[in-house]
């Protein structure tokens, strides 16, 4: 038997260890970026993290796109249903906009990464450049005729309501 200590949990806690765990990788993946940076420096850590994100994103897209059974061309629908199991879904606080038939607007309202680093007085991390890579090829491989553009993604300067946004058309 698979996992014995998790047949007899309730809903709750079963979704209480899914947000642990989403925690628990969010904190290797900041450790191993900080890691990187003091040996090699931001730029090269920045460098080395959006090569890492290409090749985790397209898995962590088509795990999702499989567990769903999203079908191959399942457009913005497919899209908006696999942005809500992202790992990154159980620690951050998003909103997706419908636009129109062609188009939506994802925003992370409340990024812990972002959050953590405002509440110990420091800049925004400057992730646009790898949010570029991973949320393009997610959507790339959920719909490759997805695009995506950034609305903007600090360094950029953003609202206060959220960090950054994102449009996905068709």
């Amino acid at each position: 038997m698979k996992y014995p200590l998790l047949h007899d949990k309730n809903r709750e806690y079963l979704i209480s260890l899914l947000e642990d765990m989403a925690k628990r990788w969010l904190a290797h993946d900041g450790l191993w970026f900080q890691a990187v940076e003091r040996e090699l420096g931001m730029e090269q850590a920045i460098k080395i993290d959006a090569a890492a994100w290409e090749k985790f994103t397209q898995i962590e897209a088509q795990r999702i796109k499989s567990l769903l059974q999203l079908p191959d061309n399942g457009g913005l629908a497919a899209l908006k249903l696999a942005l809500g199991l992202r790992l990154y879904a159980f620690v951050n606080e998003q909103e997706i906009i419908d636009t129109d038939e062609n188009k939506i607007i994802f925003r992370m309202n409340d990024c812990r990464v972002q959050s953590a680093r405002r509440r110990k007085g420091l800049p925004d991390f400057p992730c646009k450049s790898v949010g570029i890579v991973e949320y393009s090829f997610f959507a790339k491989t959920i719909d490759p005729r997805i695009k995506t553009r950034c609305l903007t993604c600090p360094p950029d300067e953003h609202p206060d309501e959220y960090f950054c946004a994102w449009e996905f058309r068709i």
